[in-house]
């Protein structure tokens, strides 16, 4: 892995990570499926725009098809949405760490549905990465974190390891920004019919929200797109994959700096024990020496 990936890993992972810290923001100034429905419906036509100035067509595999609903479905209107809601109620750290357990959860149902095998590091990793979510979401309870919050976010992020499961290798076949623009479009569509059926559409309009927005859709929402493609393509996914490992502390740490969320030292143990778990996870991921790099890449999936 050269200079190049590991900076485009690092920016990748920062940028994913800074989606919730904004999206906290979001919340606070206007209603949360109705401003997410918003913003994919904007990311969706720039990105399908990008498409096809980039020469890339509406006419995809069956796979992309399927890929672009259940993504627009799985991905956006319910793990971005749940996580939306849930942010109305608890903070963006918490809400970043349990969205950072997509790996494990992939890992472990692949292990126990699918009969993928792990390394021992791979256990290793499992183990220690739901140890350290168990004693984060310890302090949390006693603390008195709303739990209807947290469950929301914990069927997201299934929401999410379930898509990922159903389509690997989906997306392979080209036209990979005219997916992600069109499974935007889907997720916005599905979020507009249940914005009104769920909540009470609101926007308090301030600085902070049209700056959280802007930022939102932009940054994580295309340039991090942009360059997990890049970086797919020039080292592979289960080597990109490896910078999952970063988001739990990103997470953290922008909400920190932004929000002022602060954590206590039983909070940073957990945080470092699901890093290393997700790392010691990816890490026994990697493909033996000698394997195709092209199995890699078919396995893509955008993870958030």
């Amino acid at each position: 892995m050269d200079a190049r990936a590991i900076a485009m890993g690092l920016a990748f992972a920062l940028m994913w990570s800074s989606a919730f810290t904004s999206a906290r923001i979001i919340v606070q100034d206007a209603s949360p499926l109705f401003s997410l429905a918003v913003r994919f419906l904007i990311s969706g036509l720039i990105g399908v725009a990008i498409a096809r100035a980039l020469g890339q067509t509406w006419r995809l595999t069956p796979g992309q098809w399927r890929a672009t609903v259940i993504f627009g479905l799985c991905q956006n209107a319910l793990y971005l949405g749940l996580n939306f809601v849930a942010m109305q109620w608890i903070e963006a750290s918490l809400a970043a760490i349990i969205a950072s357990t997509m790996p494990l959860l992939v890992a472990l149902a692949g292990w126990g549905f699918l009969g993928e095998r792990l390394r021992p590091l791979g256990y290793l990793g499992l183990a220690a990465g739901f140890i350290g979510v168990a004693l984060i979401m310890g302090t949390r309870i006693s603390a008195g974190v709303d739990l209807m919050g947290v469950a929301l976010c914990v069927l997201g992020v299934l929401a999410l390891t379930t898509a990922t499961l159903a389509l690997r290798g989906a997306t392979s076949g080209g036209n990979f920004m005219m997916v992600v623009g069109l499974q935007m479009l889907v997720g916005s569509a599905i979020l507009f019919v249940a914005a009104p059926l769920f909540e009470t559409i609101f926007v308090t309009p301030t600085w902070r929200l049209a700056a959280a927005f802007v930022y939102t859709t932009i940054v994580p929402g295309l340039m991090a797109t942009f360059i997990w493609v890049l970086l797919l393509n020039r080292i592979g996914a289960v080597r990109a994959a490896t910078f999952h490992f970063l988001n739990p502390v990103f997470g953290v740490a922008v909400a920190s700096l932004l929000l002022g969320e602060s954590l206590g030292p039983l909070d940073l143990l957990g945080v470092a024990i699901v890093t290393a778990g997700i790392l010691a996870v990816q890490l026994a991921r990697q493909p033996h020496v000698g394997a195709q790099p092209a199995v890699e890449r078919s396995r893509a999936a955008k993870p958030g």
